[in-house]
């Protein structure tokens, strides 16, 4: 059932343009419809007004609502076209020309699935001969929203893939379409809602988030956020306070951090004109809490006027200090940061600038640029802080329970995202979807293994399916290269992903390890990607009898001296006759690599039969080289397993 009209929708509906009959912002020109099924499409007119619909040889009348929604059911028909799509009511018309009948598929994640397609490797020579008219796609613009919104605010252009056009699309959704077009010889449409840097709990309704229990905090000042910003300002600060106090370690002795007397001559210096990771080679790859300290020197005049500081993006989160008093918070990788200084926070002489900076992933801390920094004064004076502060780690990611995301933000807030680019379009008719999403939770992958299952759940709600076949791309490789055994969010994440898709027939696995970069996280080759999407949906959305993954474990067990892990296909090596990226841990996850022999679908461990053995791994890293591959070229799938 489509959700009633927001506030600001049920107004809109009262204004003389909803008095002509119109077809809902999703559907234009050159739609591509789902063959096959029957077909949900909606828009409005005038309130109790009758809207008649004509399409191919079907014609069918429906009545608009008090609201001026209206919404019919067309039956299934075959793939073809193009056809003329019409809605009549009185004088009024309203024609979507083009319309083919074809399987429709619903792209979405961040910015691996939002990576267009001109950026892509070979794009030059793949956008120049793309055109075909049976493969179509629509993007929706980005839009966070506190509330769902039950229609996009403007029109939505479908257009078919070509030259002129395909350098726009998703790179990894192209080509899973390219793909299934070929092989399936029926039209292909790509619906692309993504947005890069954002993560999961961001795509999911808040009846889904609800059910999850742990989530209530944020989506109540989420309510408040709708009504009175200021307010919801105020509470989640105090909110985020309360989890510092709580979860960082030695919080309370770490609070004269802040201060004006703390000596910080201990501290190591860093130029701040950039990401930590490129400032310093020991934190090239940290992610987690540092603090820093600066000091400017005012004058008497300049210290009893009020007056704001501007310190620029951190990323992802801050807490400020000036004086040791706080004086703003904020989550977000990428919005300056413009807080008032109180009355009477600053003194004559020195004042001590304190910044806790939490990273959750990829580049950390004060990023922008040095002459950004500054004390404004009402006068309209400014003071600019130094370029160099001092610095001190305080904790690794590792060390914190998972911080509580901001609500209405955008990138990591709470249902944002499902409100403002996948509520507006529910419940039109989809053949599947493709989820390419997860870097953004790489500090969370416990949580992740609860909240993916619950998307996947969430959509299949939303777009009144519940089968709707859901394919999801596992995490490329990116970042350190170990060069022993290693604890990896990533890799537990990757797990996740694994063990959603094993627990769920209508689910797939597109496994990335091979084809991803480590020192880029936006790999560029992803036309293998799309195509590893394509194979798993024609086995779970289309039936067919292909091979469709890599190699999967099946049982692990103890063999004399070894351990053996038995697969579910054939197995090959590349560049070595063992496989590597074998590791066997203890009960406390202390591992250790293991030298793998492999024979026709099963991988011996030699001598890793110890009686500490309790686990074993493969690909256990942020970003591993394998070289373990099925006879299809398609490299065995990441995992962790006990040993019985």
């Amino acid at each position: 059932m489509r959700v009633l009209l927001t506030a600001i929708a049920a107004i809109s509906a009262a204004s003389p343009v909803w008095s002509q009959v119109a077809f809902d912002n999703i559907f234009s020109d050159h739609a591509v419809l789902q063959r096959d099924k029957p077909v949900k499409v909606w828009g409005t007119a005038a309130a109790g007004a009758q809207v008649n619909l004509a399409f191919a040889s079907t014609t069918l009348s429906v009545t608009a609502d008090a609201k001026g929604q209206w919404m019919a059911t067309l039956p299934a028909t075959k793939a073809g076209g193009p056809y003329t799509l019409t809605a009549t009511s009185g004088a009024s018309m309203a024609t979507l020309n083009d319309v083919v009948m074809g399987d429709v598929w619903l792209c979405s994640g961040q910015s691996n699935m939002e990576f267009q397609t001109k950026y892509a490797t070979n794009a030059y020579t793949e956008v120049l001969n793309s055109a075909n008219p049976d493969i179509r796609f629509v993007t929706v613009e980005r839009d966070a929203q506190p509330t769902e919104r039950d229609h996009f605010a403007k029109p939505l252009l479908w257009r078919a893939v070509g030259p002129e056009t395909t350098s726009d699309t998703s790179a990894v959704c192209y080509f899973m379409a390219k793909e299934l077009q070929k092989t399936q010889k029926v039209p292909i449409g790509m619906i692309h809602s993504s947005w890069g840097g954002t993560t999961i709990q961001s795509w999911m309704s808040q009846g889904a988030l609800r059910d999850l229990k742990t989530y209530d905090q944020g989506l109540e000042v989420l309510a408040t956020y709708s009504r009175d910003q200021a307010r919801a300002k105020t509470e989640w600060q105090a909110i985020m306070l309360d989890w510092w106090q709580a979860n960082e370690p030695d919080a309370k002795q770490k609070a004269a951090w802040a201060t004006r007397d703390f000596d910080d001559s201990a501290w190591d210096a860093i130029t701040v004109d950039g990401f930590w990771e490129g400032a310093k080679p020991e934190l090239a790859f940290f992610d987690g809490v540092i603090w820093y300290r600066t000091s400017v020197t005012l004058t008497a005049a300049q210290a009893k006027q009020a007056a704001t500081i501007e310190l620029g993006p951190v990323d992802d989160g801050d807490t400020t200090f000036v004086n040791g008093k706080i004086v703003g918070a904020t989550e977000s990788w990428n919005a300056p940061r413009t807080y008032a200084i109180p009355k009477g926070t600053l003194k004559v002489g020195a004042n001590v600038i304190a910044v806790r900076a939490y990273d959750s992933g990829g580049g950390g801390g004060l990023w922008g640029k040095p002459n950004d920094r500054r004390i404004a004064f009402a006068d309209g004076s400014k003071v600019a802080l130094p370029a160099q502060w001092k610095y001190k780690v305080s904790a690794p990611l590792a060390a914190l329970k998972s911080s509580p995301s901001t609500p209405w933000l955008a990138t990591s807030g709470l249902t944002n995202l499902y409100n403002g680019m996948i509520a507006p379009f529910a419940p039109y008719t989809l053949k599947g979807a493709a989820w390419y999403q997860g870097e953004s939770n790489v500090s969370q992958p416990a949580e992740y293994a609860r909240l993916l299952p619950a998307l996947i759940a969430d959509w299949r709600r939303a777009f009144e399916t519940p089968d709707l076949p859901f394919l999801v791309v596992q995490l490329a490789n990116f970042g350190p290269v170990a060069k022993a055994p290693t604890q990896s969010t990533w890799a537990e994440l990757r797990e996740a992903q694994r063990q959603t898709v094993n627990a769920d027939p209508k689910t797939g696995l597109a496994v990335a390890i091979d084809f991803g970069d480590r020192v880029d996280i936006h790999p560029t080759q992803k036309a293998v990607v799309g195509q590893r999407l394509a194979l798993a949906a024609r086995k779970i959305a289309y039936g067919e009898n292909v091979v469709a993954g890599g190699p999967q474990l099946v049982t692990v067990g103890r063999s004399g001296a070894d351990i053996v892990i038995t697969f579910d296909s054939a197995l090959a090596t590349y560049s070595s006759a063992q496989a590597i990226g074998f590791e066997v841990c203890d009960a406390a996850k202390i591992c250790r690599f293991a030298t793998a022999d492999v024979s026709g679908m099963v991988v011996t461990l030699k001598a890793a039969n110890t009686p500490d053995a309790k686990f074993v791994r493969y690909a256990w890293a942020d970003a591993p080289y394998v070289n373990l591959y099925s006879d299809q070229d398609l490299p065995a799938i990441p995992f962790e397993a006990s040993v019985p």
